[in-house]
């Protein structure tokens, strides 16, 4: 028997790519083409090795589990480990799907043929084994399966929920341009007291290319009044473009948050583009979101001015 080695990469390949593309549509995630081809090289590239003189080990279950985790972490990340035994979930569903719908379109396409002892005998006399599955493997993997399933679109469904109220946005200072997806929260209710100017909170990593890397990890560590107490000493060209706004945090207590006055934001949402220019970015040490899903989160006013 002749195997060409390359045609079986190829077909793999092109196979993987198209199921890890359809978890990412099911899961309403963004992907990097590049990842997707990596991660699609790395699953075709375990199937080729089967027709290598390997261990046997490598054939394992444990070893699968550890390719398929692979796979997953290369093409879309881990994110948090809901969101990533979600996408995992999807991708499987995906792969049984795609081969149950291939075996049932094989079995519909095939000869007759007749049973004998637990072993499928075609006309070109070529023996299938028929695979025997007992009651109680059934009951055991079913409710499990139905959950499972629930819980995969169930997260996709809250998913697409959460992306109509995800907007994009781009805060310009000067030269200085910054983009990224920014969520719509009624309940940020966050003003300057003194100018009554909405807060819009964004994740200070968006911002690591002007702030001196200092400055970084004060507001990381929530230590912003010392950036204010030590101005002047700094070479930082926007120092009187910041603010220092108190709030609330979730132990009740009064902090503060670093905010700068941009000279204008430039919101897209629903085909509509408002431009804001009475507005403070707040500065975040965190993430907003686990899975990167938005960086910045938008007061609700700025959305009705538009």
């Amino acid at each position: 028997m002749v195997v060409y080695a390359d045609l079986i990469f190829l077909i793999n390949f092109l196979m993987d790519a198209a199921m890890l593309i359809v978890t990412a549509k099911t899961r309403k995630l963004s992907f990097k083409w590049w990842r997707i081809a990596l991660a699609a090289c790395l699953g075709a590239t375990y199937v080729v090795m089967m027709f290598l003189p390997v261990p046997a080990l490598l054939f394992t279950f444990s070893v699968k589990c550890i390719f398929c985790i692979g796979m997953i972490m290369t093409a879309f990340g881990f994110g948090s480990l809901q969101n990533f035994l979600r996408t995992l979930g999807a991708f499987l569903l995906v792969n049984f799907a795609v081969a149950g719908g291939m075996f049932g379109i094989h079995y519909v396409l095939a000869s007759s043929s007749a049973v004998m002892q637990g072993i499928v005998f075609t006309q070109s006399g070529a023996p299938v084994y028929k695979i025997q599955v007992g009651i109680v493997y059934v009951l055991v993997l079913l409710f499990p399966l139905i959950w499972w399933l629930r819980t995969v679109f169930l997260g996709a469904k809250q998913r697409e929920q959460l992306t109509s109220f995800v907007a994009e946005v781009t805060i310009q200072i000067e030269q200085f341009t910054a983009t990224c997806k920014g969520l719509i929260d009624t309940g940020n209710q966050l003003y300057d007291p003194l100018t009554r100017t909405p807060v819009m909170v964004m994740e200070v990593s968006e911002w690591r290319e002007v702030l001196p890397d200092a400055w970084l990890q004060k507001i990381r560590s929530a230590d912003v009044d010392q950036i204010i107490s030590g101005m002047g000493s700094d070479d930082f060209a926007w120092q009187d473009r910041l603010r220092l706004v108190p709030y609330r945090g979730v132990n009740r207590n009064t902090q503060f948050m670093l905010a700068i006055k941009p000279d204008k934001v430039v919101i897209h949402h629903n085909d509509r583009q408002i431009e804001v220019t009475k507005v403070l970015i707040g500065l975040d040490g965190g993430k907003l979101c686990s899975d990167g899903t938005y960086q910045a989160i938008i007061h609700p006013t700025l959305i009705a001015v538009g």
